[in-house]
């Protein structure tokens, strides 16, 4: 009763913080953790802790899935430079940079468990900076890099943070933790691709979306825990299977399968990122008790964090201010969109940590020295990156002067899309063998008729366009906003005859389903998330 009444506790927390969020202008994952570190020192409050196993193989899995079936191969493909410099080169460059920094703060420490707490710190969270772009309006790429840099840098440093713990135990050559990384990322990598294509193999062939989407829930782990067990980085597989499911999935799953599983992996996702803020602070006593039990300096680690966070923000702009720097020597092709200084600072600004690195010092050895400090200096620097970057972000992103693609060219832009794909099914009404279709002759007026509805489509978009800087309301706009209140009539009319009866169940509830989707519909255009998010 006590775990259900937490849980349902916590739910009800994430609810309410994320309808309070934008009303006071702060990324929820900010409001949860320090509701989460005020609610640990209540009195009488007892110590929260989860084991960083059930974070790493348990919840961590279903949130790289879930934020890679999102983010399209394309995105990822056109910014892997930038990517590859921030989660590979940056993670490397700031877990020994820090590494260092410990080792000469604590006389006792090996300069391996050093390097191995800087790994499990140096990896960011983009939940709090991607949650705060999108509602200032960051330009997409800019987006994109932050997702794809969250995705990857978990497997770089952790597979740092497994090779620093082995060196622990012997000496490690520069070959062996080179070999491992490799070996590491290239069967992860592997792995991931064959889960991915053989989980898309097996669900395009389930006709009911509810057994594939209940099919989805299983590859985060299907991908994760065998990659793990061979020695493979876990967090790459559950990447790579997630990016081939996304971009396979686009032709290979029904439409219904599609909506289901966007939908359900949306709710997943939105309760376990929130939730792990949560969880995060509600762990501040149980920390803080673990330094002051072992005897050891509690205002020392949390003063060492600051340090080490001053050295992470350090080393993360001048590694972006190389990286902004090489975009702009000259090349064969330009790149309209590359990431200048404007957005260069931004992404400076945008190293938030995450539950990851809290998870991540748990699982240090016990034998470490200073262990418990250790930890309480990697929740330092979540904690402190979390809210005082998190907080002054869109701050950083005003003075910056960053902006992202105006609400007018959008709306063009899905319109220009929304009119080729207008035009290709064209092409296909054209088609003679398309009057044959189903063995039959089709009637001339069907033809007509799907063509008259395509072409409404691509018009709603155009006069959504051209009106979005005028005032009034389009043709097509009005046949919305009628259409929309027609269905409140016709879903009380339903109402009424489901209370009546003389309808079979399965009568009503095809006609709720109708009235559902052409709702969804219309309300789909009318907010205009041509996103996807």
């Amino acid at each position: 009763m006590g775990l259900a009444l937490i849980a349902v506790l916590g739910v009800v927390a994430i609810v309410a913080v994320s309808l309070l969020a934008p009303k006071v202008k702060v990324a929820a994952p900010l409001i949860l953790a320090v509701l989460g570190i005020g609610i640990s020192v209540l009195p009488g409050m007892p110590p929260v802790h989860i084991a960083s196993a059930v974070i790493l193989s348990g919840v961590l899995p279903p949130l790289l899935y879930a934020s890679s079936i999102s983010l399209p191969l394309a995105d990822l493909r056109s910014n892997i430079g930038s990517i590859s410099a921030l989660a590979v080169v940056l993670v490397v460059v700031s877990a020994f940079g820090t590494g260092f920094l410990l080792f000469t703060l604590f006389p006792d420490l090996s300069l391996a468990s050093a390097i191995a707490l800087g790994a499990v710190i140096s990896p960011t969270d983009a939940v709090a900076a991607t949650s705060i772009g999108k509602r200032l309006g960051l330009p997409p790429r800019l987006l994109a890099v932050l997702e794809g840099e969250s995705l990857v840098n978990d497997a770089s440093a952790l597979v740092l943070l497994r090779t620093a713990i082995a060196a622990t135990a012997g000496a490690v050559s520069a070959w062996q933790i080179v070999g491992t990384f490799a070996y590491s990322v290239v069967l992860g990598v592997g792995l991931g691709v064959a889960i991915g294509y053989l989980t898309v193999f097996v669900r395009a062939r389930v006709p009911d979306p509810v057994l594939a989407t209940a099919i989805s829930f299983v590859v985060p782990f299907a991908a994760y825990l065998p990659a793990e067990t061979i020695g493979a980085s876990g967090v790459l597989s559950v990447v790579a299977a997630g990016l081939i499911t996304g971009h396979l999935g686009a032709t290979s799953f029904s439409a219904p399968a599609r909506l289901s599983e966007r939908l359900n992996w949306r709710t997943f996702q939105f309760l376990l990122e929130n939730g792990v803020f949560l969880l995060m602070g509600l762990e501040l006593k149980t920390i803080v008790e673990g330094v002051r039990h072992h005897r050891l300096d509690v205002p020392q680690a949390i003063l060492f964090g600051l340090l080490a966070t001053v050295v992470l923000i350090g080393i993360r702009c001048a590694v972006v201010a190389a990286m902004t720097a090489l975009g702009r020597l000259p090349r064969k092709q330009p790149d309209p969109q590359k990431l200048g200084a404007r957005e260069g600072i931004v992404l400076s600004w945008s190293g938030m940590r995450g539950v990851v690195t809290v998870a991540g010092a748990q699982s240090l050895p016990e034998q470490i020295p200073y262990r418990e400090q250790l930890v309480l200096i990697a929740y330092t620097v979540a904690i402190v990156t979390l809210v005082v970057q998190g907080a002054s972000l869109p701050a950083v992103i005003r003075i910056a002067g960053v902006k992202g693609t105006p609400v007018q060219r959008q709306l063009e832009e899905f319109a220009e899309l929304v009119d080729h794909i207008r035009q290709k099914g064209a092409e296909r009404l054209d088609d003679p063998a398309l009057a044959v279709l189903g063995g039959g002759v089709l009637d001339p007026a069907v033809l007509e008729r799907v063509r008259v509805e395509s072409s409404r489509r691509s018009d709603y978009a155009w006069e959504r366009s051209s009106a979005a800087d005028h005032q009034g309301v389009a043709a097509n706009e009005q046949y919305a906003l009628v259409r929309r209140d027609i269905l409140l009539h016709e879903r009380a009319a339903l109402v009424a005859a489901r209370n009546r009866g003389g309808y079979s169940s399965i009568a009503l509830a095809r006609a709720q389903e109708m009235l559902d989707l052409e709702e969804a519909g219309l309300d789909h255009l009318r907010d205009g998330d041509t996103t996807g998010h």
